[in-house]
C-alpha cells in the first residue's frame, strides 16, 4: 500500500549554479522526491552579482526545472562568495532570514539539512565564522524530526587548508566539533561504510550508513561515446573531473604526468573543471604541450561523451565521501585509478574495475595507470566490468532508500508525540 506523501523542507548550503557535487545531488534528489508526489521546500543559496559572472551563466539544471512540479516552493537565502573561493558561497548568514519562521510557515513533516557542517561552517570557521545548526530550533519546538546527510569529509577539509601543523593544534577539540555538529540531527547519514566509522571514532552521534549517494546509470552509459569532444583524437586519455582545489590533489596529476608520458608516450591527460587553482594548473600545464589540455568546466552531453570516450579515469583526491564522479567514470564504463580513501576502496575493486593507488604518492598513482594502458586485455575487462560493478547505486535505488529512511524517522517521531500526550 502506497504510504500518504511527505512534506520535505530541504535546507542546502550549495546548490545550481554553484557547480558541486552536492549542488548535484541535491536537484536530482529534489526532483526525484517530487516525481513521487512528495511536497518539498528547498531552501537554498541566492545568486547575486557579487559572484563571478560565469557562475550564473552555467548550463547546469536548477530550479527552472522543479517549477513545474506544482508541489515544489523554495526559498533563497542571502549568501556572500567565500573569501579566497569567489565562486562558492559562505556559510549560513542568518542577519536577514529566519529559518525558524520558514519552517513554521511551511510545517513540514520532516526536515533534510545536506551538508549541515559546511552550512554551519565548520570546516572554513577560520574564515568565515561558525554559525549554529539551522532547522533545529524549529525541530525542537515541534517535534519534527531532522536529519542531516553528510557529503564531505570536513576533517580532511580541515586538515587540508590548516596544514598539518596548525592541525596538530587542533587535532584535540576534532571530536568535540563533530559530536557538536552531529548531535543536533535525530540522524547523521553516511553514504560511506569506512567514513561512517571513521566519524563514530570522531564521536558523531546518532551516525547511520544509508546509500544514498547514487548516480543516474542511464544518464552515464557507455553508449555516450557518440558525444566524443575530440573524435578524431587517439590517443590514450586520462581524464579528471571535478573543482580545482587544494583538497582534490589536482597538482598531484601534474606530477604523475611525465611518469605516465615516459612509459607511454602519446599519453593525453584532460582535467575537467574550475577552481581557485586554475591559474597555477594551467602554468604547470604548459610545460606538457598538447600532452595535457586544461578543458575548464563541461556540461551536457559533452560533459557525458568525457566520461565514456575516456580510457582511464584518474582520481588523486583522498576527501571523498563516495566520490560521484568515480560511479559516473564506472556507469560509463570507464575505469578508475583512485587514491586509496576510505570510500574509494568500496568504489574501486583493484584489478576488476580499476585500481587503488597509495595517497600523495605519484610514482604509485602513475604505476597504476601504466599498469592499465600498456595491458589492452587488462584494459578491456576492466571497462566491460566498470559498469556492473556499480549498478547498484542506481539513482532510484538509493533514493527508495532514502525515502524509507524518512518514512521511518516520520514514524517514530509520530509514536513518540503519543507517549508524550
Amino acid at each position: 500500500m502506497k504510504q500518504q506523501p511527505l512534506r520535505i523542507a530541504l535546507l542546502t548550503g550549495l546548490y545550481a549554479p554553484f557547480l558541486t557535487g552536492v549542488s548535484v545531488a541535491v536537484h536530482q534528489r529534489v526532483r526525484w522526491l517530487l516525481q513521487q508526489g512528495h511536497e518539498v521546500f528547498l531552501i537554498h543559496p541566492e545568486i547575486n552579482d557579487q559572484y563571478p559572472k560565469q557562475v550564473g551563466n552555467r548550463p547546469m539544471p536548477g530550479l527552472e526545472e522543479l517549477q513545474v512540479f506544482p508541489n515544489f516552493s523554495s526559498y533563497a537565502f542571502p549568501t556572500q562568495p567565500l573569501i579566497f573561493y569567489k565562486s562558492l558561497p559562505q556559510p549560513l548568514n542568518y542577519k536577514h532570514w529566519s529559518d525558524t519562521k520558514l519552517l513554521m510557515n511551511f510545517q513540514p513533516d520532516i526536515i533534510v539539512v545536506e551538508e549541515s557542517a559546511q552550512m554551519r561552517g565548520a570546516y572554513s570557521a577560520f574564515l568565515q565564522g561558525y554559525g549554529r545548526p539551522v532547522g533545529v530550533k524549529y525541530a525542537k519546538q515541534t517535534g519534527t524530526p531532522i536529519v542531516s546527510v553528510f557529503h564531505t569529509d570536513i576533517v580532511a577539509y580541515i586538515k587540508y587548508y590548516l596544514g598539518n601543523l596548525f592541525f596538530s593544534l587542533l587535532r584535540p577539540i576534532i571530536p568535540l566539533i563533530v559530536k557538536q555538529v552531529s548531535d543536533a540531527y535525530d540522524a547523521n547519514l553516511f553514504s560511506s561504510r569506512e567514513q561512517l566509522t571513521k566519524y563514530k571514532n570522531l564521536k558523531c552521534q546518532r551516525g547511520e550508513y544509508l546509500p544514498y549517494q547514487g548516480i543516474d546509470c542511464e544518464k552515464f552509459h557507455p553508449r555516450n561515446i557518440c558525444y566524443d569532444p575530440i573524435p578524431n583524437d587517439h590517443r590514450p586519455t586520462l581524464l579528471f573531473v571535478g573543482r580545482i582545489t587544494a583538497e582534490k590533489n589536482v597538482t598531484q596529476l601534474l606530477d604523475a604526468f611525465p611518469l605516465i608520458a615516459a612509459k607511454i608516450p602519446d599519453v593525453h591527460l584532460v582535467i575537467v573543471g574550475s577552481g581557485p587553482l586554475d591559474e597555477q594548473i594551467r602554468r604547470r600545464a604548459e610545460k606538457f604541450k598538447s600532452g595535457v589540455t586544461i578543458w575548464g568546466e563541461s556540461h551536457g552531453t559533452e560533459l557525458l561523451g568525457w566520461f565514456a570516450r575516456a580510457d582511464v579515469f584518474i582520481n588523486p583526491s583522498v576527501t571523498e565521501n563516495f566520490c560521484t564522479t568515480n560511479n559516473e567514470a564506472l556507469a560509463s564504463g570507464t575505469p578508475v585509478v583512485a587514491a586509496l580513501a576510505p570510500s574509494t576502496a568500496e568504489q574501486v575493486i583493484p584489478g576488476h574495475n580499476g585500481f587503488l593507488a597509495e595517497p600523495n604518492n605519484p610514482a604509485d598513482f602513475a604505476q597504476k595507470v601504466i599498469a592499465i594502458l600498456q595491458n589492452p586485455t587488462l584494459k578491456t575487462e576492466m571497462a566491460q566490468q566498470a559498469r556492473p560493478s556499480i549498478l547498484e547505486f542506481d539513482w532510484s535505488a538509493c533514493m527508495e532508500k532514502f525515502e524509507a529512511k524518512l518514512y521511518q524517522l516520520v514514524a517514530g517521531s509520530k509514536k513518540q508525540k503519543v507517549k508524550l500526550k
